[in-house]
């Protein structure tokens, strides 16, 4: 652990050198908040690039800016680790800015991991008990449906379904919210709830597709070896051989794509916290693409690299702790 986590170090370095020259070279560049404003003068633009050191050549700047990072350089007004300045959309620090829309992030992600992992393997193992079966073609069905289907599309059909019209069901008329957080500032769990069940499955959606995918073809391959047929023999019910003897193994390739897929639903909530009005990080993306807030938008990036890069860690150290035979040496 400790020396994948050395390595990771230089990975990130690379990451964030990539990053910078993106984003410095986009059009308008660090100064493009700025060159919206028609009354801008040249002598304004000369200036601003004076202050912001943007008229250094680039390799400086990202010594600069790397400096600050990890708080060997002050910005003027603070010296710390993690220092990634100031959002020019938000009038805040870059990392004030992304704590203050990670809850409602953290939320929207962990509702939606759980609900994935716990339904998407539960389709795969019954899926792998009765091969080829009526279920197992319908839970087949369902996973090339979640891989396939557009998720903006997916979310507004949702809310037509759900928000406009409702939906009447065994006797009950069925309407959730179709954007924000909640109704109101007052903590209510049932009215979080019901906003949380929309974007939820939309972001779920893919991840539970897949997963289920995965544990019916690792399931599968542990039905037909030697010591599944062996607890058989012995006469233990079939339950206790499949959870207690088969899934831990079925889940050894499991846990990789599912760390793998972790930093995925970082991504895939831009998309659903801008259709369902998330207040999140993902909206909060979408704001500083729009307004070319670089500050923001390299902290945000380098946030998202930084977790696709500690997944795969846990997923090393998963691996390993469910298959004592594997070393990394």
């Amino acid at each position: 652990m400790v020396r994948r986590t050395v390595e990771a170090i230089p990975l990130l370095l690379l990451i964030s050198v990539i990053l910078f020259a993106i984003l410095s070279n986009a059009p308008g560049g660090p100064l493009a908040p700025y060159l919206q404003n028609p009354h801008i003068t040249a002598a304004d633009i000369a200036r601003l690039k004076h202050n912001l050191g943007l008229d250094d050549p680039i390799y400086i700047q990202y010594i600069k800016w790397i400096a600050r990072v990890v708080g060997l350089q002050s910005d003027g007004e603070s010296q710390h680790f993690g220092n990634f300045g100031y959002s020019t959309s938000n009038s805040e620090t870059v990392t004030a800015a992304i704590l203050e829309r990670m809850p409602a992030t953290l939320l929207l992600m962990g509702s939606a991991f759980t609900f994935s992992l716990i339904v998407g393997v539960a389709f795969g193992i019954i899926a792998a008990i009765k091969p080829y079966s009526s279920v197992d073609y319908l839970v087949t069905t369902f996973a090339f449906f979640g891989q396939s289907m557009p998720v903006f599309w997916f979310a507004l059909m949702l809310q037509l379904a759900f928000a406009v019209n409702g939906i009447n069901a065994f006797g009950y008329h069925i309407a959730l919210p179709s954007a924000g957080l909640s109704n109101s500032d007052d903590f209510n769990i049932g009215d979080r709830l019901q906003h949380l069940i929309l974007p939820t499955i939309v972001l779920s959606l893919l991840f539970l597709a897949t997963w289920s995918r995965f544990t019916r073809s690792s399931m599968l391959e542990v039905l037909k070896t030697d010591y599944m047929r062996t607890a058989a023999a012995k006469g233990l019910d079939k339950m206790t051989i499949i959870m207690r003897h088969g899934l831990k193994n079925a889940l050894m390739p499991v846990v990789t794509i599912v760390a793998l897929s972790l930093p995925g639903l970082v991504a895939g909530a831009v998309v659903t916290e801008t259709i369902f009005a998330w207040p999140g990080m993902g909206r909060l993306f979408i704001n500083a693409l729009g307004q070319f807030d670089f500050s923001l938008l390299m902290g945000y990036l380098m946030m998202v690299s930084f977790l696709v890069v500690f997944f795969n860690l846990v997923a090393d150290v998963a691996y390993a702790w469910l298959d004592p035979r594997v070393k990394y040496d």
